[in-house]
């Protein structure tokens, strides 16, 4: 069989290669078989990403056993959870972009014949997704795992409500600073990415849904013997995948995107996901337009109701039949296709057995008939933004406030802390897009303590920034296009009126054309944040949220 290793190993010009292969102790008799590259994101700064030694372990394991050999090589991570609300958080969603070019260099010039990408949390695995796509060499993804929830006095801890949402309720003193310690020291009681429908399991779900991860991968747990079985049949797996040349093109179709959309919906998972999977569609050559989300959500009832917004949890969803049981309960509009495990996707949805009802409901008794994400448009945004429609309650569908104006995250934070924003505000938080950040930080901090101090019912946010998997309440983003670019979001003013109307998804200032063209023609654009290093590389190459954000 012939090899993209061949070009490093065989012939009388490649005796230099051979020697420095050589020097990493591979045996000569080895040489004639696949290199199998595994791509781990392995750290000790990231808890879902601490466990992974194990896991790679068992993938070499199953590499060997497959018939290839395999070669560990490192990629960085950034932590979400310990990046935000700082300077850090500029570096997350640019992070995706520097991991997707790392695996394509080592792959290209090592001459991989396929990768294994091992991976877990927010960035990191859309940014492997769509180095593969990018490279179409086999791949397939292991996913380390979900955490399991903390306790504390017999009821379970998380950690966005046991943490930033616990940070509002201690300030207005519905907890003691006693409860707060222990939601502090018990709410991610070990490895795995964090325990509810955030970014970072709403996208290992995905990556299943799209068919580049083995049956339960995306939801078996951290540090259970069934996610090394999966780690150890994805090495072995991936031989056979190079020996029959299937690469993700043949799997990452419009198919596959169709219906990892669709479960994202049925799921109600983070608003992130949308920047995701257009960006990894762009890399595999597939138009999926924003607007397609919002024609899906019309016809995907909401059917999980996992924390953030409901009482359940990963490991919940994983023991109630995770993705393939989420798959047959909407088998009518999921769309058949290859996985890497070798499976079409019906054959998977005929051998579900089991689904627990209480978790995944049937179609009859949906939580929301629609969808759990939306896509606003109006003159605030007039090329979009998405809103989590399942984290609203129906008394904020509809809301009309006052405009208070910030330009950045820390402005609106002092004014949250500092008891300023009232019943009826509408929070507008601007210049935090992917170019205005730079980076398009993440905005829990301010959702999140919203909620905490119980203004969840009673004020609006909406920012061109993004929010993480762990939002819920009335907030909206990725507002397209951005203050940085003269997007009109960056017109608005102090005490403004703003209308949202979810329903109709509907966004709208209620300011008169005329007097938007006279804001606009005094505008000038603000000197950007950062101007050193690689994030002002970054905020001069990157695109807008409506097209996932990506380098031009």
């Amino acid at each position: 069989m012939k090899q993209r290793s061949d070009r490093i190993k065989k012939g009388l010009q490649r005796v230099p290669h051979r020697a420095l292969m050589y020097a990493t102790g591979i045996p000569k008799h080895e040489m004639k078989k696949p290199f199998i590259g595994v791509a781990s994101s392995f750290t000790d700064l990231i808890p879902g990403h601490v466990g992974m030694r194990e896991l790679e372990r068992f993938i070499e394991k199953g590499v060997h056993t497959g018939g290839g050999y395999p070669f560990i090589f490192g990629l960085p991570g950034v932590c979400d959870g310990i990046a935000m609300g700082h300077r850090g958080m500029h570096y997350s969603l640019p992070s995706r972009e520097l991991i997707a070019d790392i695996i394509e260099s080592v792959a290209e010039a090592h001459a991989l014949d396929g990768i294994v990408l091992l991976t877990n949390c927010d960035k990191i695995t859309p940014g492997m997704l769509m180095a593969a796509a990018r490279l179409n060499i086999p791949a397939i993804v292991v996913t380390a795992g979900p955490m399991l929830t903390g306790r504390y006095k017999g009821k379970k801890l998380s950690f966005i409500r046991n943490t930033f949402e616990a940070m509002g309720r201690f300030r207005t003193g519905e907890i003691t600073k006693q409860e707060l310690d222990s939601c502090e020291m018990g709410a991610c009681p070990g490895a795995g990415s964090c325990q509810g429908l955030y970014t970072a399991n709403t996208m290992n779900c995905l990556t299943e849904a799209m068919g580049m991860s083995l049956p339960l991968c995306g939801t078996a747990l951290a540090n259970s013997a069934e996610k090394r079985r999966i780690a150890f049949d994805s090495g072995e797996r991936i031989v056979e995948l190079v020996r029959k040349n299937v690469t993700p093109r043949k799997i990452l179709t419009k198919a596959a995107f169709e219906n990892a959309v669709r479960a994202d919906l049925a799921l109600g998972g983070s608003t992130n996901t949308v920047l995701h999977l257009l960006a990894i569609a762009h890399e595999a050559g597939v138009k999926l337009p924003l607007e397609f989300f919002d024609e899906i959500s019309k016809t995907t009832s909401h059917i999980t109701s996992l924390e953030p917004v409901g009482d359940h949890y990963m490991e919940d969803f994983h023991w109630a039949g995770g993705m393939p049981a989420l798959f047959a309960r909407l088998k009518d509009t999921i769309k058949d296709n290859p996985t890497v495990s070798g499976k079409r996707v019906k054959a998977i949805i005929e051998e579900v057995d089991f689904i627990d009802g209480s978790v995944i409901k049937p179609l009859g008794e949906a939580y929301h008939k629609e969808g759990g994400i939306a896509v606003l448009k109006g003159n605030i945004a007039p090329l979009g933004a998405v809103v989590k429609q399942s984290g609203v309650s129906e008394g904020m569908m509809r809301f009309i406030g006052a405009a208070r104006v910030f330009d950045s995250e820390e402005a609106a934070m002092k004014d949250i802390l500092g008891g300023r924003i009232k019943k009826g505000d509408f929070l507008v938080i601007r210049y935090e897009g992917p170019k205005g950040g730079p980076g398009m930080r993440e905005m829990l901090a301010p959702t999140a303590t919203l909620m905490g101090m119980g203004l969840g019912e009673s004020v609006a946010l909406v920012t061109d920034g993004r929010f993480s998997g762990g939002t819920r309440g009335p907030c909206i983003g990725h507002v397209s296009p951005e203050a940085m670019e003269g997007g009109p979001i960056a017109l608005v003013k102090e005490g403004d009126t703003i209308e949202l109307d979810i329903h109709a998804r509907r966004l709208e200032l209620k300011v008169s054309k005329e007097e938007l063209e006279k804001r606009r023609k005094a505008w000038k654009m603000p000197q950007p944040k950062i101007k050193t290093g690689w994030l002002a590389r970054y905020a001069r190459s990157v695109t807008s949220a409506n097209t996932g954000a990506v380098l031009k």
